[in-house]
């Protein structure tokens, strides 16, 4: 479980196949392999760390496996070396939860229609009935709050911070982006759907 607020803008170091080095320093700290980390959004595994070469301390990549499935349902598919991305290590219990609760699951690839700060990003109109004025959204893994809820889509307002800690500052019209809607929503409207069938 994430919370939406990126630790570390790290960078792509290459991605060959299914696996993807990323270059990066904070979440390494006490990094074990088998340990989950949002990349844009996507919880994936760490399957290796190491340094960057001779004579420097402490680990400065980690690399996971990408799976088939994620491939077709992220953007990751798309990252090329270079490539900034936002970072996230899981939430801890004793953590401050500053964002919402994010699954690291990625729901659909959305697309920027304008570039932040006044950010509005068109994404599958099924997702639309989980997007809400004043709820909570996360793209590429950043926890934001919708401004208005369009019939393909939702506008967020990025405060200048965030364009500079995290991808949302890059990105322009047309790219995709990584679209996790709140989990809450989802679980509230199979609550009510199975309660609406059960008193009809």
């Amino acid at each position: 479980m994430f919370t939406g607020i990126v630790e570390e803008l790290g960078r792509v170091a290459s991605h060959e196949g299914s696996r993807l080095r990323i270059d990066a320093t904070r979440v390494l700290e006490e990094v074990a392999i088998g340990d989950s980390t949002a990349v844009n959004g996507c919880c994936l595994t760490v399957v290796d760390v190491g340094p960057a070469g001779f004579g420097q301390a402490g680990n400065t990549w980690w690399e996971a496996d990408v799976s088939e499935e994620s491939l077709k349902r992220t953007a990751l598919g798309a990252l090329e070396a270079g490539d900034p991305v936002n970072l996230e290590r899981p939430v801890r219990l004793e953590d401050r939860l500053g964002g919402h609760l994010v699954q690291g699951h990625v729901d659909a690839v959305g697309e920027i229609v304008v570039a932040a700060p006044a950010l509005q990003v068109r994404i599958d109109p099924a997702l639309c009935r989980y997007v809400v004025e004043k709820g909570s959204i996360t793209v590429d893994g950043v926890s934001l709050t919708v401004v208005d809820a369009l019939d393909d889509g939702f506008t967020v307002a990025v405060i200048p911070h965030t364009t500079k800690v995290t991808t949302l500052g890059s990105k322009v019209p047309g790219d995709p982006v990584n679209i996790e809607v709140d989990v809450m929503a989802k679980y509230a409207e199979k609550l009510l759907s199975g309660y609406g069938a059960a008193t009809s």
